[in-house]
């Protein structure tokens, strides 16, 4: 997979065509099998560690334990997201919705995905989110075939306000809990390098770009538990 270096420009990527049909069809099965091996072996492993989770959100306040938020999936099908919650249950949707018209627009005001010091975030779900435990959930949606392991992440419905046409091209797969943007600078980058990354991947994806990935994903994970750890 061709790689965008922070400050590089969008169009210095390189669209690669289109597989055989056969290639195509093999290497989505693999990455299925793939898929569904190291999702469900990680749900066993990951398990007590989720359950001590789903205890501390629910010990921490009102709520549900689960944040479930509709999200597009390939070919623009919508699907029930799932993660550990991380907010107050009474936060304004509106915020984030301002948030990804900035983003999308480049507001220099904006930089990263995320808002910076939330106060609508709980103090469990800080640790969630720092060190991506809030994202186990979404390994049962890898195994009920909604995502992928791998892949773009996985759009919020008025996000595709902000599209451009090129975008769309990132909804030929499935999103996936890690991919491109995760393991390349994540909130450093801007909404177009993001969008760049992802059709490279689109363009170029395969089962052993994927299993990089995974690799690449690991130290990136390491870093973050280090982080919350000082």
């Amino acid at each position: 997979m061709q790689v965008l270096r922070l400050g590089q420009p969008v169009h210095a990527l390189r669209r690669a065509g289109d597989r055989p049909a056969l290639s195509a069809t093999l290497d989505a099965a693999a990455t299925r099998i793939v898929d569904l091996l190291v999702a469900s072996v990680a749900l066993v492993l990951l398990a007590p560690l989720m359950l001590l989770a789903a205890l501390l959100i629910h010990l921490d306040g009102e709520g549900p334990v689960l944040f479930v938020q509709k999200r597009v999936g390939r070919d623009g099908r919508h699907f029930r997201m799932w993660k550990f919650r991380t907010m107050r249950p009474s936060n304004d949707e509106r915020v984030h919705q301002e948030l990804a018209r900035a983003w999308f627009q480049g507001s220099d005001a904006v930089r990263g995905y995320r808002k910076s010091g939330d106060d609508r975030v709980t103090r469990v779900g800080r640790i969630l989110r720092g060190t991506n435990f809030d994202e186990l959930p979404q390994l049962v949606n890898v195994i009920r075939g909604d995502m992928s392991l791998v892949g773009p992440r996985p759009a919020i419905p008025y996000e595709l306000e902000h599209y451009q046409e090129s975008y769309y091209d990132r909804l030929k797969v499935k999103p996936g809990i890690t991919g491109p943007w995760q393991v390349s600078g994540r909130d450093r980058r801007t909404a177009p390098e993001m969008m760049a990354l992802d059709l490279a991947y689109v363009a170029t994806r395969s089962v052993w770009a994927d299993l990089k990935i995974l690799a690449r994903t690991v130290p990136v994970l390491l870093a973050d538990l280090a982080a919350v750890a000082l």
